[in-house]
């Protein structure tokens, strides 16, 4: 067979790199009975700044923070001739909130799919279980290398248990004389004490440090060797911290003669010759949340009698006598336990034999037997159906709804209309766009969450609308900072947007206060509809009268009024649509999700033909050019996209991404087809980097979304309309996936 290996890579320095490499030839090798050797290659990661040396079989490198790689990757693999893929999983070593970015690759897999789960969490968040959650629908074989593993995967994230595969942790098949190992490092006559691995906080390395004093005050020749560098990830973030510390303890202990420090990434040859001149190992790791132990496995692979913290790899993989436990953190049990074994050699062989002879049946060849084993089963199985769903709508990939950015934008006037990268632009001031925009978001999110932080904005936004109304029902739409009048009149689509959210807000009122203060301003902008001249605020406004209506079925004015603008916009369709051209317009421009939609909306109330006609006919014509690569490639800014003309790729605003997805929303509530799911779905990636750079417009640590892109990348400021964009699209997505599962 030839098989796809995804993972981390020698000479990459991390454990996982180590375990793919091991799995790799421990498969590619040929089986028993099989006189031709497996293929495969090797889909690498890199981490954020290294690049790496790879040896020939690594044929492709994934950035961890680029998900275009990940596209990429998918693409090479199902091309490749591959039959089975192998994914070794590590929420560190992917892209993206929880290592989201594996996802977008999974879901475009084109074979079967085996995974490795080096970490399993007892209490994950809620993004981390969506992940491992939508990682474990989409393979053929979950391997697991615990029993406690199975356990949290049944119960904690409902992964049917025949699916999951308990393979221990391979050890590389070497053996090294302890006499010679020992002899080569000089340490004939030492009692040696070993811990390898990086290092960082969790490991507990002073525990064993402080353990020191009262068993070298019984065997003074005992050696503690500390073997391994500190993790990438802590030196990125604390430096040598760890490390100091712990050099400091041996001082201040006196026990520096007794203690060595190896800051290196051992070989896998040295690390055996280490662990052969070791009388006894130890983990003293700080907490029982460790569901696989590399290092572990190895020191019972090559026979080391193990003393350990009872972890959870540990308290299994120790149990029928091959190894002792201590308390975490316990220095004083630790001690007596280390003494007991240094002052009774033939209990410490007892240890090291029931050690070896389990580790000879965990031998890398033996491993790797049962990886092909599961790899010619999910051959024949073909690939997992059951994550590649006829409708892809999944919230597993949504990062966790959040106000925090509206919350920083917002103050008691209403929300500053923009910002400099996160931060608010207090001197370009307030505008009533995004208010209104910020009203219809909060009040969907009370809605359809009962966010209760929504319900204390919502009359922020709308004192502000009440505020910028004047006499005549007209609407200024500019505020400065310190409070001033900054326009008499606003634009018309400004006006369309904020009869839109008071339309909402009359459809779906939380409270009688708010909906008798949004009448009143909804009603005084009323005798304007009608003149309306802007084909968008024409549209915005007749969303509005629509919820409205839906309340209040029984307002035949109103009715009326909605049916005049719908045949408004029916008139611009017909007046500039050709046999290649079915559009309102010359040009597709801005918000063009909007005109369609108004008509789906419309079409609900008037029950005429034609208008769903123009809207599933202008609706199709848009997707045709803005969704025709699977992703939402949004009509650029620049120039449009005039009729006979070449269209632009740059700028892309969010404020055009969600009128797709309210678009497809409605056109599925209206026709109750299950593939404008998908196409709303679909839209919405483009907010998390499913979009032409490929790069993410949401920013998970400000919580709020960049401004959109030009061809040289993202703008990175992060202002009411694009934020609130996005919030709109994100609680659709909320809202239609509770509606798909009613069906």
């Amino acid at each position: 067979m030839k098989i796809a290996f995804i993972g981390t890579y020698p000479p990459r320095e991390c454990g996982i790199g180590t375990f793919t490499n091991d799995l790799v030839n421990s498969m590619i090798l040929p089986p028993s009975g099989q006189e031709e050797p497996n293929e495969g290659f090797v889909v690498a990661l890199n981490d954020f700044t290294d690049k790496y040396d790879y040896p020939e079989e690594v044929k492709l490198t994934i950035r961890q923070e680029h998900q275009e790689d990940y596209i990429q990757a998918v693409k090479f693999i199902n091309h490749s001739g591959a039959e089975v893929c192998v994914l070794e999983h590590e929420f560190g070593i992917f892209g993206g909130q929880n290592g989201v970015y594996i996802l977008p690759l999974l879901h475009r897999l084109e074979v079967p799919l085996i995974v490795t789960l080096h970490t399993i969490l007892k209490t994950p968040s809620y993004n981390e279980k969506a992940v491992l959650q939508q990682i474990c629908k989409m393979a053929n074989k979950i391997v697991v290398m615990s029993h406690k593993a199975i356990e949290f995967l049944v119960d904690i994230y409902d992964v049917p248990k025949e699916r999951i595969a308990f393979i221990d942790h391979g050890v590389p098949d070497l053996q090294f004389s302890s006499g010679k190992s020992k002899k080569e490092f000089k340490l004939e006559h030492k009692k040696v004490l070993t811990t390898f691995g990086f290092i960082g906080r969790n490991k507990g390395i002073e525990t064993v440090i402080k353990a020191l004093p009262k068993v070298i005050e019984k065997h003074p020749n005992v050696v503690y060797m500390i073997l391994g560098k500190t993790h990438p990830n802590v030196l990125r973030h604390s430096g040598e911290e760890y490390r100091i510390f712990l050099m400091r303890l041996v001082k201040n202990l006196q026990v520096e003669k007794n203690v060595v420090f190896l800051n290196e990434y051992l070989n896998v040859k040295d690390l055996f010759k280490y662990l052969s001149a070791t009388d006894v190992y130890i983990t003293p790791y700080l907490n029982e949340s460790q569901i696989t132990s590399g290092t572990l496995a190895y020191a019972i692979g090559v026979g080391s009698a193990v003393v350990s913290t009872p972890y959870w790899h540990a308290a299994e993989l120790l149990a029928d006598g091959r190894g002792r436990l201590f308390k975490f953190g316990d220095s004083e049990e630790l001690s007596s336990v280390l003494t007991e074994l240094l002052d009774n050699p033939t209990e410490l062989n007892k240890l090291k034999t029931k050690a070896g002879e389990y580790g000879k049946r965990i031998t890398w060849p033996k491993t790797g037997e049962k990886y092909i084993a599961i790899a010619n089963e999910a051959i024949e199985q073909g690939t997992k159906e059951s994550g590649k769903k006829d409708t892809i709508l999944d919230l597993l990939i949504l990062p966790p709804f959040s106000l925090d950015h509206i919350n920083r934008l917002t103050d008691d006037t209403g929300i500053i209309q923009h910002a400099k990268f996160g931060i608010p632009n207090l001197k370009e001031g307030y505008c009533l766009d995004d208010n209104a925009r910020a009203l219809l978001m909060v009040l969907m999110a009370y809605k359809q969450i009962k966010d209760a932080r929504s319900l204390e904005l919502s009359p922020v936004y709308l004192s502000y609308i009440h505020y910028m109304q004047n006499k005549d029902g007209t609407f200024r739409n500019f505020l400065s900072f310190s409070r001033n009048y900054l326009d008499e009149v606003g634009s018309e689509d400004s006006f369309g947007r904020t009869i839109w959210a008071l339309g909402y807000l009359l459809g779906n009122a939380p409270n009688d206060a708010y909906y008798q203060t949004g009448r009143l301003v909804f009603f005084n902008a009323a005798p304007h509809f009608e003149k309306l001249k802007s084909i968008r605020s024409i549209a915005n406004s007749m969303i509005g009268i629509c919820y409205y209506l839906k309340a209040n079925p029984g307002d035949d004015a109103m009715t009326e009024r909605l049916r005049n603008m719908a045949h408004k916009l029916i008139n611009q369709f017909e007046e500039n649509q050709s046999p290649d051209w079915q559009w309102f317009e010359s040009l597709l421009a801005y918000d063009n999700g909007m005109l369609p939609l108004s008509l789906l909306h419309s079409a609900e109330i008037l029950n005429e033909d034609k208008v769903l006609e123009v809207a599933l006919k202008s609706m199709q014509f848009l997707t045709e050019h803005t969704l025709n690569e699977n992703y939402l490639s949004i009509i650029g800014n620049e120039k449009w996209y005039k009729k006979n003309g070449e269209r632009s790729v740059f700028a892309q605003q969010p404020v055009d991404a969600m009128a797709m997805v309210l678009m497809y929303h409605q056109a599925f509530l209206v026709t109750k087809d299950k593939e404008y799911l998908n196409k709303l779905y679909t839209s919405f990636l483009w907010f998390l980097g499913e979009n032409d750079l490929r790069l993410s417009l949401y920013d998970f640590e400000t919580k709020g979304c960049c401004d959109g892109f030009e061809s040289y990348g993202v703008n990175r400021n992060q202002g009411a309309e694009s934020s609130l964009a996005y919030l709109i699209s994100h609680l659709t997505v909320l809202q239609a996936y509770e509606e798909f599962h009613k069906i």
